[in-house]
């Protein structure tokens, strides 16, 4: 799957410098919107409290007199003003005298002179004449003209934004991408050389500002870099070919050209890694066959160290015969061996491994002129059966290897299992 690719530098500052203009228009559009509401709205309260005083002081007399018709006469005459929802008129037991229009009578009674929501307004104005409180007028106006006109300039508004932004991230486009070219240049150059590894390439300087500047250096710090890795390559190439000798000298055993010993415990740590990302559910084994020779001692003391050294070169090449390409076979130090064998499906087929070596070392070696009596004890142990850890394993296969011995030598005996096979 390929990795998403970034938005490149100039589209991300198109997109931040259009959401940073968005932005502010919104709020100075939110901010506008807000200070007319308020100043309208402030306008229509402070209409409808001169209109409910006027009206007022017309009720005085017919409120007097308990002239409903009156009354109802002069409620009709400011009925026509635009927002207007209720008028009512009580007297002052609280008895409604008159209203405008005809649900208004079953509206909820509420003394408080003035109530203000986003909805509207309600003013209760005291109807007085000559000082002397007569009654009461309820007046009743909504915001909704108000209201739908500040909807109005807000969608108009956003027609407006909206084209507006797109046609200024149109330009902002433009003007960053030649404002940035010599950037995205130099960008695609160091690309280029990330990519190519080509040391040699330099950034055009076209003019003496910062950028510019910025190619300069790049430009320096490449030649640099050319010259250094010029120097690394011929340096790696000289202790590629001596590391090649050491790898050699310090992973094999210079007699018998087989792994030594640190390449046994390298290679032991490695396999028990892989086994352990692996799981349990795997059922996968690792085998360890420690040899160890019989009898070598014998020759070694009694023909000399040539011999010996010619011993264990035969009984190596022997046991390489026998072995599979995925078997790794190890010389530990003087007659001692390790066999890993990986991918064990079943024990008893490494089992039948040991026997075959036991088998092929027996077999008559003829050294100066004489036939040795070399031969071989094998201890077995496996992972996870035996152990779980190389030190565990390696003593696991150790203490099998002795019990061979115990038993005779030129023979094999498997980790804790009290069982053996002749060879």
């Amino acid at each position: 799957m390929r990795p998403t690719r970034a938005p490149s530098l100039v589209r991300r500052l198109t997109r931040l410098s259009v959401a940073v203009m968005g932005a502010a228009l919104l709020v100075s559009a939110l901010a506008l919107a807000a200070w007319v509401h308020h100043s309208l709205r402030e306008a229509q309260l402070k209409s409808a409290e001169q209109s409910a005083q006027l009206l007022a002081e017309n009720l005085a007399p017919a409120l007097a007199f308990h002239d409903r018709e009156a009354t109802r006469d002069a409620l009709v005459a400011f009925s026509r003003r635009e927002g207007l929802q209720a008028l009512v008129v009580r007297e002052p037991n609280g008895e409604t005298f008159a209203h405008w229009p005809g649900a208004a009578a079953s509206a909820p009674w509420v003394d408080a002179p003035r109530q203000v929501d986003w909805q509207g307004l309600r003013l209760v104005v005291p109807v007085q004449l000559q000082g002397e409180r007569i009654g009461s007028l309820a007046w009743t106006e909504s915001f909704e003209a108000l209201n739908a006109t500040l909807l109005r300039l807000g969608a108009g508004a956003l027609l407006v934004l909206g084209p507006s932004l797109v046609g200024a991230s149109l330009l902002l486009r433009w003007t960053q991408r030649r404002a940035l070219a010599p950037l995205l240049a130099l960008s695609r150059l160091a690309e280029r050389v990330a990519t190519t590894q080509d040391y040699s390439l330099r950034a055009p300087v076209r003019e003496q500002d910062e950028v510019g500047r910025l190619a300069e250096r790049f430009n320096g710090m490449l030649r640099r870099i050319q010259v250094w890795h010029e120097d690394m390559n011929q340096q790696l190439a000289q202790e590629r070919q001596s590391g090649q000798a050491l790898h050699q000298l310090a992973h094999r055993d210079t007699l018998t050209g087989l792994p030594n010993r640190l390449a046994f415990e390298l290679t032991l740590e490695r396999l028990f890694v892989d086994l352990h990302h692996a799981g349990p559910a795997s059922g996968q084994r690792l085998a360890l066959l420690f040899i160890d020779l019989d009898n070598f001692k014998a020759v070694n003391d009694r023909l000399g160290h040539g011999a010996g050294d010619a011993v264990l070169g035969e009984v190596s090449s022997r046991m390489s015969s026998v072995l599979r390409a995925s078997d790794t076979l190890f010389r530990l130090g003087g007659d001692e061996f390790a066999l890993l064998v990986a991918d064990v499906a079943e024990p008893e087929a490494v089992e039948q491994l040991a026997a075959r070596l036991i088998a092929t070392v027996r077999e008559p070696l003829l050294i100066q002129g004489e036939v040795q009596p070399v031969g071989a004890t094998v201890g077995l142990a496996f992972v996870p059966d035996d152990a779980t850890d190389p030190q565990s394993l390696l003593g696991a296969a150790d203490a099998a290897m002795y019990a061979a011995k115990h038993a005779g030598k030129n023979t094999y005996r498997r980790a804790v299992r009290a069982h053996s096979v002749g060879a």
